[in-house]
């Protein structure tokens, strides 16, 4: 079972420029890809809920016939 996701905090924004300097840049960055990618999948589930994680897109595959050249 996975543990439990804090809850957010939907009445405290914080405003900031994309170009502002700050320590996240450099923290992000020292951290692994794999790290990052978890702390992705972690908000994500935070924002849309455990339940929605099962929901995913259908892989669809259509094969097309072209004209040979």
């Amino acid at each position: 079972m996975r543990k439990k996701l804090p809850r957010i905090d939907k009445t405290a924004i914080s405003v900031a420029r994309l170009r502002d300097d700050g320590d996240e840049k450099e923290y992000w960055l020292s951290r692994t890809a794999a790290e990052r990618l978890n702390a992705i999948e972690q908000q994500r589930r935070m924002i849309y809920g455990e339940d929605r994680t099962a929901s995913r897109l259908q892989r669809l595959l259509e094969v097309a016939e072209l004209p040979r050249r």
